[in-house]
Formats: C-alpha cells, structure tokens, sequence
C-alpha cells in the first residue's frame, strides 16, 4: 500500500458544512453588531481556521475581540452548527472501500475535535478513523501534522487530502505528499498551484486510485 495513513480534512472534504457555517459565522457577527454577510462572502472562506475568517470578516486585528466572536461562533456551533451539515455523495462507500482494504485512516481539521467528532458520530463514520486531530486552542494545521509526526500518530509516507490550499501546504510544510479534492470549496486553480501529488474529481476516483 503506497501511503501508510490517508490524512483526511473535515469540512469540504468528507462533508459541506456550509449551512451551519452561514448561521454560525452570521450569529456571531450580529452578537457584535456588524450586519449579516451573504453566504457567498462566508463560504469562500471555508477552510482555513476559525480565527483567521473572523478576522478577515470583520476586519478587526484585536485577537481578544477575534476571540470573543470565535466564542459566539461556537457557541451555536456546538448546539446547532455541527448538525446543519451535509455528506458529500460516495463518502461512506470511499471510507468503507478503502478500509476493508486494510487502508488506514485518520481526520486532521481546524476545527475543536469535540466538534469534529460530533459531526462524525452524526454520520455513522466514526469507526473508520485511527484518529480525529483537531486544536484545543487556535493552532494552524501545520502544527497539528508536525504534532501527528511527533507523536508517532502518523509517519512520513502518510497522505494528507484536503479540498484547500492550506491542507495541502500544511502537508508541504512537514514533507508529506498531498492530495487535493474537487468536491469541496478549493477550485482546481487554488489546488494546482500548491503541487499537490494527486488531484481527485470524486470519491470513486480517489478510491480507485488509492487502492492500486
């Protein structure tokens, strides 16, 4: 088997979150007085850590304040958030193809890893994983991966897939190869630009070609 763990981001990767997203990150703008933002403005920044989208959201600088609207956002977030969430058609049957071929699998996303698992247990896809990484504290995915190495969580001929450049950067950044999905929120643009080892349109795709 060519990769020893397949490194898999959360949002836009195995699920679209974009429906808890919107409400959330809208929820938390209110608390604090800006308008609501359309969904377009909130969905183009899908991906990277919570922090860094409110900052750029609300234009603030003052990571106290960035802090508090993160608080907000998770505060609906985890009542009502994690369940506004859809899976991406081909996702159980990838995960169970690719384990039943004795494929190890793992999560590594931004988001709180109580959330995270959350949104797995939703779906029934929580058996499949080795593992779920994600922050305790406002942590950038690179750090997270080196963590995972550090750890001996993962190896350095794991795979990290991910639907943003940043998930393929935070592979970059640790010597690990990446793959980039279509499916998510990352056009092929953003995703080619990073190098990325492979590049899949679909689930069936990746399957097939991670299981050769």
């Amino acid at each position: 088997m060519p990769y020893s763990t397949l490194i898999f981001d959360l949002d836009g990767t195995l699920s679209d979150p974009a429906v808890g997203v919107i409400r959330c990150m809208n929820f938390a703008l209110t608390s604090f007085d800006y308008s609501p933002l359309p969904e377009h403005e909130i969905t183009q920044h899908i991906g990277p850590p919570l922090e860094l989208t409110l900052g750029k959201l609300s234009g603030s600088e003052d990571k106290t304040h960035i802090a508090a609207l993160a608080a907000k956002y998770r505060e609906r977030y985890g009542e009502l958030g994690f369940k506004e969430n859809t899976l991406y058609p081909g996702i159980e049957h990838m995960l169970s193809s690719l384990r039943a071929n004795g494929q190890r699998l793992g999560v590594c996303t931004s988001k709180l890893p109580s959330n995270a698992i959350k949104i797995l247990e939703c779906f029934k896809l929580i058996h499949y994983f080795e593992f779920v990484s994600g922050p305790a504290t406002p942590q950038p995915k690179s750090q997270q991966l080196q963590e995972l190495l550090a750890t001996g969580s993962i190896s350095e001929d794991a795979l990290m897939i991910g639907d943003r450049a940043v998930d393929l950067q935070a592979a970059h950044s640790n010597s690990l190869k990446s793959a980039g999905v279509l499916w998510g929120y990352g056009d092929r643009e953003e995703l080619k630009a990073e190098g990325p080892t492979h590049l899949f349109a679909s689930p069936e795709e990746l399957t097939e070609r991670l299981q050769r």
